[in-house]
């Protein structure tokens, strides 16, 4: 390393040290004299103790760098134990020591960029304490296994999957079909969090939105029941119904966007109308609307046989599509996307989104897409009908509204084709 090189790695040793340091600093700026385990000052010694170390070991000096870190993590924990309270200590800090000392190495090693943004996001986490905890209070314990469900399906198992070709006809790439769970699921979680930390809190229109960017369906059950109840005091329930379908019609857009990008123009087209359709509608009732209580929010969205069965689906969906393109090409491609995405939405996007380029022309992959968006909108006014009863009218006419525009608009383009 030369001259230069070492002078910025003790100078990003000293700014990772001096950066969380000023954090635990001003975090600890009311303790008692003696109960610290270190401030400002010995955060900014310790980083740049650490960069001396891997400067030292990047020079060959392996022993002499191992034993400086070794006795400072000593000395520090030797002062965390004498100085931590018996009812609260503070292993916080303690655990901050240690990591400034191998970012401090870590910037002596020649990774100055690296150790620099690693102390800003602890800094970060160290900052954020009481909304980290703020956040842990509000959540339950259908949450937190939300989360272990969801860690489980994005990092326990995405990363041990080859890539390339497998099964009948060549139709799997199993890392491109599970990174299609993840994105999925992903998507699903998000809103879920979302909404249990601010859509029940802030009344049904919230709940809806948020709650309609992963199901749409549930939400929409959820209020035509407490129409149907008449646990619904507000008169926000329709409005929530038709702002959660103005919802899934972006959430089939983002997908597309992403999964099957050839698609977005003409799908967009084709549901542009029924979008607008649904906007006006939710607005109108909006307006028309009360304040409301939260409705219930939909139920955990992650869990791990749903995923696999999921995933089985969309296997057994390409595998078909494969088939479906050898003996009867597009027609029959088209015709089996449009059965598929009547039981689900995403499979059906998710078929399109793997076909080899040139397998389905985008116009005529759209509108089986637009089908299928149609479908499960029928079933989301059969729902509605079914639990609100005479009380849902002005949100199945909503419904009914968004949906004639959608067919309107998929007629022309059959004509078209």
């Amino acid at each position: 390393m030369s001259w230069n090189g070492e002078y910025l790695a003790i100078a990003a040793a000293l700014a990772a040290g001096l950066l969380i340091g000023i954090e635990r600093g001003w975090n600890l700026r009311r303790a008692a004299d003696g109960t610290r385990v270190a401030g400002v000052r010995t955060f900014t010694l310790l980083g740049l103790l650490g960069g001396i170390s891997g400067l030292l070991s990047d020079n060959g000096q392996n022993f002499v760098g191992g034993a400086l870190i070794a006795g400072a993590a000593i000395v520090l924990a030797i002062g965390y134990f004498k100085t931590a309270a018996p009812s609260k200590p503070d292993a916080t800090t303690a655990i901050a020591g240690l990591l400034t000392l191998a970012l401090g190495f870590l910037a002596g090693w020649g990774n100055s960029a690296l150790s620099i943004a690693c102390a800003a996001l602890i800094t970060l986490t160290l900052a954020l304490r009481n909304e980290l905890h703020g956040l842990i209070a509000k959540l339950e314990e259908r949450d937190v296994k939300a989360l272990a469900r969801f860690a489980v399906i994005a990092l326990a198992v995405l990363p041990f999957l080859p890539g390339g070709d497998y099964g009948p006809y060549g139709a799997w790439d199993l890392r491109k079909l599970w990174l299609v769970v993840v994105l999925v699921t992903g998507f699903s979680f998000i809103g879920y969090i979302a909404n249990r930390v601010v859509g029940v809190r802030h009344g049904t229109i919230v709940t809806a939105l948020i709650g309609g960017a992963y199901s749409s369906t549930a939400v929409t059950q959820s209020l035509a029941q407490r129409l149907g109840s008449g646990a619904g005091g507000g008169g926000a329930e329709p409005a929530g119904i038709a702002l959660a379908t103005l919802v899934m019609y972006v959430r089939v857009l983002v997908l597309v966007s992403v999964l099957a990008t050839s698609v977005l123009l003409p799908l967009a087209i084709f549901i542009l109308p029924a979008l607008i359709t649904a906007s006006m509608a939710g607005l109108w009732l909006y307006r028309r609307s009360s304040p409301s209580d939260g409705a219930t929010a939909p139920g955990n969205p992650v869990a791990l046989l749903p995923a696999l069965g999921f995933v089985g689906f969309v296997a057994a969906a390409a595998v078909a599509a494969r088939w479906a393109e050898g003996r009867f090409g597009e027609q029959g491609i088209a015709t089996l996307i449009l059965i598929m995405g009547s039981m689900d939405v995403d499979a059906a996007i998710v078929t399109v989104g793997g076909l080899e380029a040139g397998a389905l022309a985008p116009a005529l992959a759209a509108l089986a897409l637009g089908g299928t968006v149609l479908a499960n909108m029928t079933v989301k006014l059969g729902i509605t009908i079914a639990y609100a009863r005479s009380k849902g009218k002005s949100a199945a006419i909503a419904l009914a509204a968004s949906m004639l525009a959608l067919a309107v608009s998929l007629g022309i383009g059959l004509a078209r084709l």
